[in-house]
This record gives structure tokens, C-alpha cells and sequence, in this order.
């Protein structure tokens, strides 16, 4: 092997390692995220109170988005990625519901 390849692999392994912390960090915040969204749930439920709140999804939407911006993400991608969660909470709030 060379020096260049070395070092090529060096950084490539780096890169693996930061990846893996990230994906990491991503799982245990959607768990979190998911604890405090079922615990809505639950309030909702209690309460009789609808398991969506359109005014809010698209808050949070446009706040993500501006986000996204700011992170150097793609805003439709990030759009996407909100949307896939939210509807994953309706649809556990509508379980809670029933």
C-alpha cells in the first residue's frame, strides 16, 4: 500500500466512524422525539382532541424547511423526512384513538 492509500483509508475510516455516531445520534433523537409525540398522543386522546393539527404540520414544515437551508440539506428532502415522521405520529395517535 502507499502513503496515499494509507492515508486515503485512514480518512475513509474516519468518515465510517463520524457516519455511525451520526446514524446513532438519529435513532436515539427519533426515539425521543417519539416518546414526547406519544405522550401528545395519549393527552390527545384523553381529551378527546383531533390526532392532527394541519396549522402546526405546516409550521413546522416551513421551520424545517428554512432549517434545512441553513444546514446545507435539500429543503425537499428535509420536507420528505418531516412529513414520513408526522405521519407516523397521526397514524399512532390514531391507534391511541381507538
Amino acid at each position: 500500500m502507499t502513503d496515499a492509500t494509507t492515508r486515503a483509508a485512514d480518512v475513509l475510516k474516519e468518515h465510517r466512524e463520524s457516519i455511525d455516531r451520526l446514524d446513532a445520534i438519529l435513532v436515539y433523537t427519533l426515539g425521543e422525539r417519539f416518546k414526547h409525540t406519544q405522550a401528545v398522543g395519549q393527552l390527545k386522546a384523553e381529551h378527546d382532541l383531533p390526532p392532527s393539527d394541519p396549522a402546526r404540520e405546516a409550521k413546522q414544515i416551513a421551520r424545517l424547511e428554512d432549517m434545512a437551508v441553513r444546514a446545507n440539506l435539500d429543503p425537499e428532502f428535509a420536507k420528505k423526512f418531516l412529513n414520513f415522521i408526522i405521519d407516523e405520529v397521526i397514524r399512532h395517535h390514531k391507534k391511541h384513538q381507538e
